[in-house]
């Protein structure tokens, strides 16, 4: 669609079944995407520390050897990054040090203020949704209300993280508007000015946007 944009990589959920020959099927896929002005970035990317098994050797090393990858094909295309980050803050930031990247978005971000501090020194941006809408988020609140103006974007994860009003059914990009209500009243603002933040946030962290 025309209003949509894209971006291409190794979700790490799906790295248990990856093989190697998927990394040189991606850099070849990104290759031909860079003539569609609708392909963006590089992701979604990262480290899955959650779920059952995978912090475990041998998925570990599996999971940021991917990742470790897809960041140099990020690197050699002058690429922003959509990180996962799932109980993964530090070990993510450690390879982001020693691959460098554009920057990018830490999507869902649920870390300390430290970490978040950390991200933006890597030019990244910080991306608030769903998770925000519930009162007892308190650190997720916290930051939502104390990051600079310049870190932070809004984001759905749909159809997953629905937001307090929704939950547990299916999220959906229509309910933007409203979390972006939400992060307005955490930081004091008009909502009119939070979407003129975010947007211009999201325009500079994503230049193909």
């Amino acid at each position: 669609q025309a209003n949509c944009v894209y971006a291409l990589g190794i979700h790490p959920m799906y790295v248990p079944q990856a093989e190697e020959g998927d990394l040189a099927a991606l850099r070849d896929a990104v290759e031909i995407a860079m003539q569609d002005p609708r392909f963006v970035a590089i992701g979604e990317i990262g480290l899955d520390f959650f779920m059952p098994g995978f912090s475990d050797s041998p998925l570990r090393e599996k999971q940021e050897y991917f990742y470790s990858e897809q960041l140099k094909i990020a690197r050699d295309f002058d690429l922003p990054v959509l990180l996962h980050v799932r109980r993964s803050q530090d070990t993510i930031l450690k390879y982001l040090r020693r691959i460098r990247v554009p920057g990018g978005i830490a999507h869902a971000f649920n870390g300390s203020q430290q970490q978040a501090q950390s991200f933006v020194r890597l030019y990244f941006k910080l991306g608030f949704g769903g998770a925000m809408t519930f009162a007892r988020a308190l650190q997720i609140r916290r930051l939502a209300s104390v990051l600079p103006a310049d870190a932070i974007v809004l984001e759905t994860d749909a159809p997953d993280i629905s937001p307090t009003w929704l939950h547990p059914q299916r999220n959906s990009p229509e309910e933007l508007p409203r979390i972006g209500e939400v992060m307005a009243e955490l930081r004091g603002i008009s909502t009119a000015a939070l979407a003129k933040i975010t947007s211009e946030n999201a325009r500079q962290v994503l230049p193909r946007l």
